[in-house]
């Protein structure tokens, strides 16, 4: 099911303790103006106005909404995975705390071609934060599966790559997530006829994932063009 609408609204219409897992990729609240350099060229690090902090009346509120409605529709023992940088993932950590969290894991995705510094007077970007919790009465792990990938015990630093060429075919999305990244973490907390809800659904990768892995999927994007790219692109794969 996706919606292409806002993700407050919807998630408020949503089944209580109907979801087994959520991914969820919120705004970041990077876009202030600075500079960046991607593909050798200097780039402006603006994402899109919903990524602006002064178009959000109180952030902090924004974020103690959502996180609330994820809890309220994730089941007892489903869990939750957010992603985010220094610039939103402390915030995001409080108000998990706050409403009733427990964290499982922090993990870091360590980029393999990060982008080059712009002002080098500072150490060079090369991660973001996942923060993967549950309602504190236990959750799905597969740790066979997880084992199995190097055939060892899975550590909380993945070293993955950004996003491939060929998962761009639908459109652009400024903060496109990569297949591998989901994949892992889907296969990690989920098995086959689970739900997967996307609340910033974005350019579809979750939903992608969650189609070729035999999950059911609910996404949510207010942005009309991401939505469509998302929808084209989920609706290309085959069961």
């Amino acid at each position: 099911m996706l919606y292409n609408d806002d993700c407050l609204k919807v998630m408020s219409t949503l089944k209580i303790k109907s979801v087994d897992m959520i991914f969820a990729d919120p705004p970041y609240f990077l876009s202030n103006g600075g500079k960046s350099i991607s593909s050798g060229k200097i780039v402006s690090v603006n994402k899109g106005e919903w990524d602006k902090k002064e178009n959000y009346e109180d952030v902090n509120e924004f974020t103690k909404k959502w996180l609330m409605l994820c809890y309220q529709i994730l089941k007892d023992r489903g869990s939750i995975w957010v992603t985010g940088t220094y610039h939103n993932i402390f915030d995001i950590k409080k108000a998990m705390d706050e409403i009733g969290y427990k964290l499982i894991n922090i993990v870091i995705w360590k980029k393999l071609d990060p982008p080059p510094l712009i002002y080098k007077n500072k150490f060079k970007f090369s991660y973001e934060f996942i923060i993967w919790a549950d309602k504190g009465q236990g959750h799905l792990f597969n740790y066979d599966e997880m084992f199995n990938i190097e055939n060892d015990e899975m550590e909380d630093v993945w070293v993955l790559p950004s996003v491939q060429m060929n998962e761009k075919l639908y459109g652009y999305h400024p903060t496109q997530k990569p297949e591998c990244l989901l994949e892992r973490i889907i296969k990690a907390s989920t098995k086959k006829g689970d739900i997967v809800l996307d609340p910033f659904m974005g350019s579809g990768t979750t939903g992608a994932v969650a189609k070729k892995l035999g999950r059911q999927f609910i996404g949510i994007e207010k942005e009309k063009r991401f939505y469509l790219n998302a929808s084209n692109r989920i609706n290309a794969i085959m069961k």
